[in-house]
């Protein structure tokens, strides 16, 4: 029965006891040795410390550019326009609420992958050109956000 499973003997092995006496074999100085930086409470370097030699994070080559003000768009191509309805209007919210895309970010980007077949109203922050006017072809119109 599930209420009477027990770990097998000597399967969970209890934790080291440290400074409980000589006879426990870990008792007056905890087996820290003697004194030193790493005796003391909290003692020892800082992480990525390596003795004075240059860390290993100050050695390797830094190189490229991070832009804080990068957007990240969600893609949707025209093709997965196409599960929408004739007519409809096609908003970021009603993507994120049909699975289309998993999280909005900076927004949505439309691209022109693929064939859109109904008409309708995108409304997104940013279309390629030939997204734009694939759109517009099939008879629907572009808003951007």
């Amino acid at each position: 029965m599930l209420n009477e499973l027990k770990p097998v003997a000597g399967a969970r092995k209890s934790r080291k006891r440290l400074g409980r006496g000589p006879g426990s074999g870990r008792g007056k100085r905890s087996g820290k040795g003697d004194k030193g930086q790493l005796a003391r409470s909290g003692g020892g370097p800082r992480p990525g410390f390596e003795g004075g030699q240059i860390p290993f994070f100050q050695r390797i080559p830094k190189r490229g550019f991070k832009n804080i003000n990068r957007k990240e768009y969600a893609i949707v191509n025209l093709k997965d326009l196409n599960q929408f309805n004739d007519g409809e209007t096609v908003t970021p919210e009603l993507l994120v609420a049909r699975n289309v895309v998993k999280k909005l970010e900076s927004g949505v980007k439309v691209l022109a992958k693929g064939n859109l077949e109904k008409k309708l109203t995108v409304k997104a922050n940013v279309f390629s050109k030939a997204a734009e006017a694939a759109i517009v072809q099939a008879g629907g119109k572009v808003e951007v956000i």
